[in-house]
């Protein structure tokens, strides 16, 4: 007898051994119809998965991101089929789900272009009018490799060797005249995948490695329904007009400039004045909070990287200044991350339980070497700024130290008005890549637990990340998404068992033995410039008042309240307030409409009969026009404004 738990609860009970889409029949049609994939025991797998024995099922439909990502993947080979009917000479590199839908790498000698992309949407849906069956088969490894050097397709057998000392049998998929190598789920039939399309066209390398060979990739997506389809390209035409790459440009945020170099943008005055804002806020946050701020070099000999361990795992990351071979000769980094410098910190002097918690703060320079084909205006950059910060503590501070991190983090995404955008991820190792990773399993698992059951104690609500740690400590990643839908992490906080004895880092403890700290690596708004990026796209430009660069526009109707203006203006610089005059000699709608436009947060428009009357004409970015006001009266509203950082208007 075969005992299926369902979602629900209950309990399905069947003689034999059968498949977990015949469960699903037996359950509904409709619900078959509308499944993608289905999770056993909590594990992800295919609907063509035999049960043989008692388990958890549930049946995954599109709503999911499960059934989302199997939907897309099965569309995936769809296109990849039609793009072998079509360039029959082209190989197949890999096809995987992405957040909003799917791609596929192709080695072909000439790109794939606008007029190719719809040739291949055409032939996609002539595959899905045949109504092709997706059979699922696996092979022993030999075999595998045989099979895809008989299709001609070298990207895959170098995938499967890669198996071969697993002794794992490999998976394929056939649908129709088409076989591809793949793990799976995939849909059970083509017939659901209604509406589709090919969105972009770019280069990509094999691997992300710009050693090896360029491939073309094919974007798109696909939905179970037309009307799907149209409101997500709906979305994108508008994520495209929020775009930070479009507004940081043309509200003069940030530029680049090719002889500087890819990935190193300059910021502009208004991308330079919010940044000043927010770095000062969040330093001014974390004084009040018990951090002691730090100033460290941007580069250090390769001795210090040696010892962290970032040489050994993080070197191709890093600019390195000199051979990083010739041990005969001095060679620098610049820094990819401060821990081993705000270590030092520390290590000054000797140190008893009486000094910890040592909180450590700093602003922070950055450089890391990422790929050319990773860089996206300011949300990925080879420099940037960090409100980074280290907390060395006695094991018994560890959750309470933990729990300060995670509050400060949210207060700050609270007040810039992420709080509501952000997912959080336990970032863990992968037991079967340990050359990634510093430490033994004993130590990590430790250091696992302990982190799991903190975020439990405090309610984090999160997804598990395999292979996503840092290689000295699980950490917690704040994840959050641009207008693309890509995922990034905002904020991260890490618990490291393991660094502070590679340092020699100890203190005196109660009883007077030698104890070796635990330390907490954290950010509390994460990467400035990646922030500032979405905070452009959050709110289309028109930042909030407290961390807009120009706060209040002063706008003198004639040449003759052209004084009163700039007396205006300084006032209210006086009183902290970012103002300027506009006093070109243009009409007072030319300037309104440009002030408008530049998402100037308030308008003070100032003529005759204001300057006689000693009274303000106020006009609000978000409001409009709101008559008329004292100075004092705008003044209050404008500190009420900044004070209790108000996001709207």
């Amino acid at each position: 007898m075969l005992n299926i738990t369902l979602k629900d609860g209950s309990v399905k009970s069947y003689e034999n051994a059968m498949t977990a889409a015949d469960v699903c029949k037996d359950l509904s049609m409709g619900l078959y119809r509308a499944a993608c994939c289905c999770r056993i025991n909590g594990q992800v797998a295919d609907l063509r998965t035999m049960l043989t024995e008692d388990c958890a099922l549930e049946i995954v439909t599109f709503d999911e991101l499960d059934g989302k990502k199997t939907f897309w993947h099965t569309a995936s080979h769809l296109m990849a089929q039609a793009v072998k009917r079509l360039f029959p000479a082209v190989k197949c590199a890999i096809g995987p789900a992405i957040d909003t839908g799917f791609y596929y790498d192709f080695d072909t000698e000439k790109a794939f272009t606008t007029e190719d992309l719809a040739a291949i949407e055409a032939e996609m849906k002539k595959i899905v009018k045949e109504k092709p069956t997706i059979e699922r088969f696996t092979l022993p490894v030999e075999e595998a490799i045989r099979l895809m050097e008989e299709k001609g397709e070298p990207y895959k057998v170098e995938l499967i060797r890669e198996h071969a000392d697993k002794g794992e049998e490999i998976s394929f998929y056939r649908q129709g005249d088409f076989t591809d190598l793949c793990a799976g789920p995939h849909l059970m039939d083509l017939g659901v995948i209604k509406a589709f399309k090919l969105t972009a066209t770019t280069g990509a390398y094999w691997r992300g490695d710009s050693k090896n060979r360029q491939l073309s990739r094919i974007y798109g997506t696909a939905y179970p329904k037309a009307s799907e389809l149209e409101a997500y390209l709906k979305q994108v035409e508008e994520a495209k007009k929020r775009d930070h790459n479009v507004i940081g440009r043309q509200l003069e945020y940030f530029t680049t400039v090719d002889v500087i170099g890819q990935g190193l943008p300059i910021l502009l005055p208004k991308g330079a004045k919010t940044i000043q804002v927010l770095q000062r806020f969040v330093e001014d946050t974390e004084a009040s909070r018990g951090y002691q701020l730090t100033k460290t070099p941007y580069m250090a000999k390769r001795e210090l990287y040696q010892i962290s361990g970032h040489w050994d795992h993080y070197l191709d990351g890093m600019f390195v200044m000199g051979d990083p071979n010739d041990e005969t000769k001095e060679c620098f980094a610049l820094r990819p991350m401060t821990c081993p410098f705000q270590y030092q910190v520390f290590l000054n002097r000797k140190r008893s339980y009486r000094d910890l918690p040592m909180r450590l703060g700093e602003t922070s320079i950055l450089f890391r070497n990422e790929d050319s084909g990773e860089m996206h205006g300011l949300i990925r950059v080879r420099q940037f700024t960090i409100s980074e910060g280290h907390l060395i503590l006695r094991p018994e501070q560890l959750e309470e130290e933990f729990k300060g991190c995670l509050q400060l983090a949210k207060d700050m995404l609270t007040a810039v008005g992420l709080i509501d955008d952000v997912t959080y991820r336990f970032s863990q190792w992968d037991p079967n890549n340990t050359d990634k990773y510093e430490g033994t399993p004993e130590q990590w698992q430790v250091a696992q637990d302990t982190m799991g059951k903190i975020l439990d104690h405090l309610g984090v609500k999160y997804e598990v990340g395999i292979d996503e740690a840092a290689f000295y400590g699980p950490k917690l990643d704040i994840q959050i998404r641009n207008v693309h839908g890509k995922e990034d992490t905002l904020i991260t906080i890490q618990i490291d068992m393991l660094l502070a004895e590679k340092f020699g880092m100890t203190y005196t403890d109660t009883d007077g033995s030698q104890k070796t700290p635990y330390i907490i690596h954290r950010t509390s708004l994460g990467c400035y410039e990646r922030t500032l990026a979405l905070l452009l796209e959050k709110y289309a430009g028109a930042l909030p008042m407290w961390m807009a660069p120009e706060q209040i526009r002063v706008l003198p109707v004639t040449e003759r309240t052209v004084p009163q203006a700039e007396e205006l203006v300084a006032k209210l610089s006086a009183h902290g307030f970012r103002a300027t005059a506009d006093g070109r000699s243009e009409k007072i709608g030319y300037k309104i409409r440009e002030a408008q436009l530049e998402k100037v947060p308030y308008m003070v428009i100032l003529g005759d009969k204001e300057a006689e009357n000693g009274t303000l004409s106020i006009r609000s970015r978000a409001g409009g026009d709101l008559g008329s006001m004292t100075v004092e009266d705008f003044l209050a509203l404008c500190h009420k404004m900044v004070a209790e950082r108000i996001l709207e208007g």
